[in-house]
């Protein structure tokens, strides 16, 4: 089932249950989706990494949103946000902890020769592809500095 269809029926469920704040969040992805879709011309079907990348996107927007919120003494609208995030989250691949990012950094550092900082890049770009939707890109580059930087 894609996406869009799972969307569509958690949609009819949130409506059910008049849950508000599932419901806000769900039709924030059926918009993007949409918008994705219909971008540039003609409509066109999503591959499964370009659906994973837009929830992702979502999460990131509402994690910023968040935390500028809770700088600004605003918790009410924080939570709200993070409410948010709690029912976007369930559209993507489970999330690795730092100890499994920190094994795919080591062995791709390995793999690639990375020997200094020059090397982030590449080995960014390695990891980011292997781990595509299951780690957070501010995590990896910090482990990936950290241990270009040893």
């Amino acid at each position: 089932m894609s996406l869009q269809e799972q969307v569509m029926e958690q949609i009819k469920a949130a409506m059910k249950a008049r849950d508000t704040v599932s419901l806000e969040s769900l039709r924030a992805i059926k918009s993007a989706l949409l918008l994705m879709q219909t971008d540039k011309g003609g409509v066109k079907t999503l591959s499964e990494a370009e659906e994973i990348a837009l929830v992702q996107k979502l999460v990131k927007q509402r994690r910023e949103s968040a935390s500028i919120f809770q700088e600004q003494g605003r918790a009410d609208l924080a939570e709200a946000e993070l409410q948010q995030i709690a029912v976007m989250e369930r559209f993507l691949p489970e999330q690795l902890s730092e100890a499994e990012v920190g094994q795919e950094v080591a062995r791709a550092i390995a793999s690639l020769g990375a020997k200094d900082l020059k090397d982030m890049g590449r080995v960014m770009g390695e990891v980011t592809r292997t781990l595509a939707g299951r780690a957070d890109g501010k995590l990896i580059a910090a482990l990936v500095r950290s241990q270009l930087g040893q």
